[in-house]
């Protein structure tokens, strides 16, 4: 482990540092949340893949785990026709302003039937698509000219300045009663369950929210997200040295493997749709491997990062 993040993390047990960093570093976020295209890329992206796996690409209402800075994923879902959007997060870190100016950059792009932004421009963006055209098929002109009504926007414009209508946002979220059972269409989150720190009550509050036939969309990644030098460097520290790395954050990585939030969907009732691991060359020998992760597999051993959607009939 780098030792600036078992120095900080220590430092989180003394009073007020979790406080400070925050007025000091208020805009520490999910990286590229604030960016319109990266919004437009990923609402894109999973409504693509949806469309792929015989999933609903008409939501009328998406809940969103762990939005970051932004609503903006949130708020390309509202342009393409739900009306309904619950945005979770740990922290409460949305700004007004910024949100109706990347509504604004949304409306634009989906004004002008902007190509879906690729990996030359997001090269970490999961899930991967073979086509990044504009999805004519899944956004038809019909839908589109409905969508994009003046009068629609407007409301979605409020929603974002009044802080209720088309809109909900909890922060902080803790049970399964912040949305009312059987009412989303969609859940989604783009690199936000490794951050979890209760995996089975986070698959069972989703799987209460979720309608008859509703889904869950997820990119899911097991990088050290630079808390090591090595990408998988993480699974190499003693849970003594995570328990220091980690001190009094809010959040920060729950290092569960693919299998375990695959466990998590059978548990809670849900078939998987699609399964998409991308895999990269572990770097940690098994023998090196903390005591808790020697018994992982090699197909866990090699995932990096998974997209995963799956649904729930009942």
């Amino acid at each position: 482990m780098r030792i600036r993040h078992i120095a900080y993390g220590m430092a989180t047990f003394l009073p007020g540092v979790q406080a400070l960093r925050s007025r000091l570093q208020p805009g520490v976020m999910k990286e590229h949340t604030d960016s319109a295209r990266y919004c437009y890329s990923v609402w894109l992206r999973h409504l693509v893949r949806a469309s792929e796996n015989g999933l609903n690409v008409w939501p009328e209402a998406v809940a969103e785990l762990g939005p970051g800075s932004s609503l903006g994923v949130g708020l390309a879902a509202l342009i393409t026709g739900s009306s309904r959007y619950y945005g979770l997060e740990i922290v409460d870190r949305a700004g007004v302003e910024k949100n109706v100016e990347v509504f604004d950059e949304l409306v634009e792009l989906f004004t002008r039937r902007e190509d879906i932004p690729a990996p030359d421009e997001f090269p970490r963006v999961k899930p991967m698509l073979e086509n990044y055209d504009f999805p004519a098929h899944v956004l038809d002109g019909d839908r589109m000219l409905a969508a994009l009504d003046g009068s629609r926007l407007e409301s979605i414009r409020d929603s974002i300045t009044t802080g209720g209508g088309m809109i909900e946002y909890r922060a902080p979220w803790h049970e399964a009663d912040v949305i009312e059972k059987r009412s989303v269409d969609m859940i989604y989150s783009q690199a936000v369950l490794e951050h979890v720190d209760d995996l089975s009550s986070t698959y069972r509050a989703m799987a209460l929210w979720l309608k008859p036939g509703g889904y869950v969309s997820h990119v899911i990644d097991f990088k050290s997200h630079g808390l090591s030098a090595a990408w998988d460097g993480h699974r190499a520290c003693s849970d003594f040295v995570w328990r220091l790395v980690r001190g009094r954050r809010p959040y920060l990585l729950n290092r569960a493997p693919m299998s375990e939030h695959l466990d998590m969907l059978e548990l809670h009732g849900f078939e998987a749709r699609c399964r998409e691991p991308y895999e990269s060359e572990p770097t940690v020998s098994a023998e090196k491997l903390a005591p808790r992760f020697r018994g992982m597999t090699e197909e866990d051993r090699a995932c990096a990062s998974v997209f995963i959607q799956a649904s729930r009939d009942g």
